[in-house]
């Protein structure tokens, strides 16, 4: 089992800053892959990106260049620094974890076993 919260979410103004974490606990965290969705009111959820557990990035076509995914395996942490948030990123931003595997298989929603509760993120225009 692997439990996952996620913090940082608040509002902010178009063209702001802000880094999501993403805080896991108990069992090998660099084992697995990780991943950041978000869903906005009455769409689904959609992934934004992901970090595989050796590293590699894979990003949404709407985020890359502005969104970086990090990871921190002694501190069990992910990260998603965000930059020039637009209104339309506003969200609740949802990390989740699986198993090591394809990075074709990152973006896939049903992939993930392990889901944080989310972090909602505003972005004001």
């Amino acid at each position: 089992q692997v439990q996952l919260v996620e913090s940082g979410g608040r509002l902010v103004q178009a063209g702001d800053s802000l880094r999501l974490s993403c805080a896991a606990s108990g069992r090998t965290f660099s084992s697995y892959d990780m991943g950041w969705f978000r869903q906005a009111p009455g769409k689904e959820r959609e992934f934004v990106g992901g970090i595989s557990w050796i590293g590699s990035t894979l990003y949404a076509d709407s985020v890359k260049g502005r969104f970086t995914i990090s990871r921190d395996n002694a501190k069990q942490t992910a990260y998603l620094q965000m930059h020039s948030l637009k209104p339309e990123d506003t969200a609740v931003y949802y990390c989740a974890a699986k198993g090591p595997g394809t990075m074709a298989l990152i973006r896939m929603v049903g992939r993930y076993d392990y889901w944080g509760q989310g972090t909602q993120v505003t972005v004001s225009s």
